[in-house]
């Protein structure tokens, strides 16, 4: 049996997470390891290569914070970022920083297991290593285990077929191709527009359609860039008070205060900017079901107003969630992609998918040869990478155990009977409704202070208790219950994978009031922690 490896921590994933926690656990003077599946650094950015693929967080605020050098020397060629250039940020990152040394990549963990008479985690790899160490920090990605469908006959199917979330490194080449496209979430949003200026002919097989806001990209503007570089400490302050960690313009007005003309105005000068910010247009449109109507009507009008075939423009318009209760989706002319003459919707709501063929595809009402298919299909959100590891706490507890009616945990950062195993941006935080990378950088900086406290005090455990992660769960539930978002069949509820328990597995109470919970708790001792100290020094007082 292999002898294991000893470290202060371990890390799992090198994604923006893994790569600040690294920094931050170097600057503690902690020994740590990161393991990570892929051959580099970059996280969702290394995996998901699909045409199109880019971020709908605006390059300046989506970004490390934690070095103003690195803020001060990176410069963004566009307003939203695509993934090539995110990928080659996150390489520059780990350079300057060199971090790839205390990084082993190729390097997919399978087990980590608490050992209580040690207090140690002992992480298993599939390349049969194993690494000890006093804490664990899964640094994950809560996008990050694609869910492709069990479609009957996919293994007869002739042609070629990819996920968007494993995309081939090399690119794929779809001149010449009847390509169907199956889904119609972000990822779909983004590469249905690329892949059609392609393939010979793109059918997209849609179930449920989604509101989606143009982006309005464009090469970054200097002076742009200057207003957020000559005042980037303020803004990100700023950021990190906001609901969703991003600096945008919010109309507090409710929607229903306003006259008609004047929502209208307000609408067609967000849609004009592009992005997220739509949704900040009046203070009320996750709260209020007639403030959010007219929001949704706006934008229903919108695409009727953009693709020219009637039939195919009311398949577009979302009808079954509010707006903005489903991520809401950042595009570059995807309700325009339906005007061209080789693209074709297919509605599978009304006529499902019933098999993949050696040609193509069946569903209920006709046959379609395709030479290849590309699955849209999204990921086993927030708790598939973490349930896909045999993770096991106290008395052999397994994670997938605790979860079984849906995830819990105490701030969305540890989970009660895993001491010393803290999640970054995990179920019960902000997370996906958020900045990404705001949120990332307030949990790795939170456990970094964690540890430091920790360290000073000799402690030799630090876990939840039961009653703090109850309260934070129905706390969770409560906010989210004042909003219309449990009003969506979304994979924040976990709907788009069989079988998994629907929660609403984000916080929503926003970002910058969970900074206020999180700080508040450090303040307080960590309230709502066991903190066992070592016996020797327990012993010695």
């Amino acid at each position: 049996m292999e002898q294991p490896q000893d470290f202060d921590v371990v890390v799992v994933g090198a994604g923006f997470a893994g790569m600040y926690m690294l920094h931050r656990l170097r600057g503690l003077g902690l020994s740590a390891v990161v393991l990570e599946a892929g051959e580099d650094v970059g996280g969702t950015w290394y995996w998901n290569r699909y045409p199109g693929a880019r971020c709908d967080v605006e390059s300046m605020q989506y970004s490390f914070s934690f070095s103003e050098e690195l803020q001060q020397e990176w410069r963004w060629s566009e307003r939203f970022a695509a993934q090539p250039e995110i990928l080659r940020y996150a390489s520059h990152v780990a350079d300057r920083f060199d971090l790839r040394r205390d990084i082993r990549f190729h390097t997919r963990v399978v087990s980590a297991v608490f050992d209580e008479a040690a207090a140690r985690w002992t992480v298993r790899t599939e390349q049969g290593a194993v690494i000890s160490a006093r804490h664990c920090v899964m640094a994950t990605g809560c996008l990050s285990n694609a869910r492709k469908p069990e479609f009957p006959g996919l293994e007869s199917f002739r042609g070629r077929s990819y996920h968007t979330g494993q995309w081939p490194h090399e690119g794929v080449d779809f001149t010449g191709l009847r390509v169907g496209v199956i889904g119609t979430g972000s990822s779909a949003i983004q590469a249905i527009p690329v892949i059609a200026r392609q393939a010979r002919h793109v059918t997209v097989f849609q179930r449920t359609p989604n509101f989606s806001i143009p982006s309005r990209n464009r090469e970054m503007d200097e002076d742009y860039e200057q207003s957020w570089k000559g005042d980037y400490p303020a803004r990100r302050v700023k950021a990190r008070q906001m609901r969703t960690g991003i600096d945008y313009p919010i109309n507090p007005t409710p929607a229903m205060e306003a006259s008609e003309a004047e929502r209208r105005r307000e609408y067609e000068a967000r849609w004009e900017r592009g992005g997220t910010a739509f949704m900040a247009s009046f203070g009320d449109l996750i709260l209020d079901e007639k403030a959010n109507a007219t929001a949704a009507d706006f934008v229903r009008g919108q695409i009727r107003a953009t693709v020219k075939d009637p039939a195919v423009a009311e398949l577009l318009c979302p009808h079954n969630h509010p707006i903005g209760t489903k991520r809401i989706c950042v595009d570059t002319e995807y309700y325009e992609t339906f005007n061209r003459e080789n693209v074709s919707l297919v509605d599978v709501r009304s006529a499902p998918i019933e098999a993949v063929t050696p040609e193509g595809l069946r569903t209920a009402e006709a046959g379609y040869e395709l030479d290849a298919l590309v699955f849209a299909t999204g990921f086993d959100a927030m708790t598939g990478t973490l349930l896909a590891m045999d993770i096991r706490g106290r008395d052999g507890l397994t994670l997938g155990e605790k979860w079984a009616a849906g995830p819990v945990t105490y701030l969305g950062l540890m989970t009660a009977g895993f001491p010393n195993l803290f999640l970054v941006t995990g179920p019960g935080s902000p997370s996906v409704l958020s900045n990404m990378i705001v949120s990332i950088e307030q949990h790795v900086d939170w456990i970094a202070g964690a540890l430091a406290h920790g360290k000073a005090r000799e402690i030799e455990t630090m876990e939840a208790t039961d009653q703090a992660e109850t309260q934070w769960v129905a706390h969770g539930n409560e906010v989210a219950q004042r909003t219309l978002y449990p009003r969506a069949n979304s994979w924040y509820m976990g709907v788009n994978v069989p079988g998994k328990p629907q929660v609403f597995m984000p916080y929503i109470g926003g970002v910058g009031a969970y900074r206020e919970i999180c700080d508040a708790v450090a303040a307080k001792g960590y309230e709502g922690f066991r903190l066992e100290r070592r016996r020797a020094a327990a012993a010695a007082e």
